[in-house]
């Protein structure tokens, strides 16, 4: 009788066991049939493209926000968010227009921008900053033959016109921000810009030193950016998912780091940690709804990267 007891409890347990692991197994493949459909880990899944402007739409979310640009042979787009995204955002891009894709622009290196690429044929064209096929080259996920096809085509050091007419679309650098590769992507005939992660939402930057970034730079940058491109209205920014924001929210994006920048430099002289700096940091009114708490270097916020930068001049 005890012998059948322990076997029946053996063979309960067994059955458990195996329940877990087929419920484990299940939700494992859901997972990545939600990746393969187009989410980014963490991010949510793509969203719904939205219109920007006459020809002009967003595809936000999964990354980066894609631009999508409806031209007289084609459609070109901006960034590829993070893998595995290319047939979603293809699906998107197909509620609006059936012409195929003929260019990718990648506004800079990072695999939240770049990282379908390689999903679309090699005949579509991929143009970059030349400092940006440099980042992209020396990414793992690029290093892989099977991937080359994701890699730049053509580069432009500072400024690149591609297409023409009513279809013209002006590259413009202007130096390190983001990174040392950040290109401001603007449709002409629309008086719109996609401005890449130079001016990814109203709030501290990701300033990518390990790939040429600049907290120092960065208000320059931006200022000249301003001062240079003419007739813009719209800009589409790199991450901000609610629709593209004023010409204006990105000249206020540049006082915001200059701000930023002085009081940086003003705290260091001080003798002022970089949490110091930061707890101090007082702003114009205009930038109350900029989030500048944490998540870009811990409590000490961007103070830590540019004091270090100070540092080294």
């Amino acid at each position: 009788m005890k012998r059948l007891l322990v076997l029946g409890t053996i063979i309960c347990l067994g059955l458990l066991l195996i329940t877990v692991a087929l419920t484990a197994q299940q939700a494992g493949q859901g997972a990545g049939a939600q990746g393969r459909g187009g989410g980014g880990a963490g991010l949510g899944p793509i969203g719904t493209i939205q219109k920007v402007t006459d020809r002009l739409y967003m595809i936000p979310g999964a990354g980066g926000n894609t631009a999508v640009f409806i031209t007289g042979n084609g459609v070109v787009i901006v960034d590829t968010k993070l893998a595995n995204n290319g047939p979603a955002i293809l699906d998107q891009v197909k509620t609006v227009s059936n012409k195929p894709i003929t260019h990718i622009i990648n506004t800079h290196t990072h695999g939240d921008h770049t990282g379908s690429n390689q999903f679309f044929p090699a005949s579509v064209e991929i143009v970059t900053h030349e400092n940006t096929k440099t980042n992209m080259e020396r990414m793992d996920v690029f290093k892989d033959p099977a991937n080359k096809n994701g890699l730049p085509d053509r580069t432009f050091k500072d400024r690149l016109t591609l297409l023409s007419g009513p279809d013209a679309i002006d590259l413009y650098y202007f130096g390190p921000a983001h990174t040392n590769g950040d290109a401001f992507v603007v449709f002409r005939a629309l008086r719109a810009m996609h401005a890449g992660d130079v001016f990814a939402t109203k709030g501290q930057p990701l300033i990518d030193t390990g790939n040429g970034g600049s907290g120092v730079a960065y208000p320059e940058t931006i200022a000249k950016a301003t001062a240079a491109i003419k007739n813009v209205d719209t800009v589409i920014t790199g991450h901000t998912t609610t629709g593209p924001l004023k010409w204006q929210d990105l000249v206020d994006y540049g006082e915001f780091n200059r701000l930023f920048l002085e009081h940086a430099r003003k705290s260091l002289q001080a003798g002022k940690t970089s949490e110091q700096a930061m707890s101090d940091l007082k702003l114009p009114e205009k930038f109350k709804d900029y989030n500048i708490q944490g998540g870009r270097g811990g409590p000490g916020g961007n103070f830590n990267v540019i004091y270090q930068e100070l540092q080294k001049k």
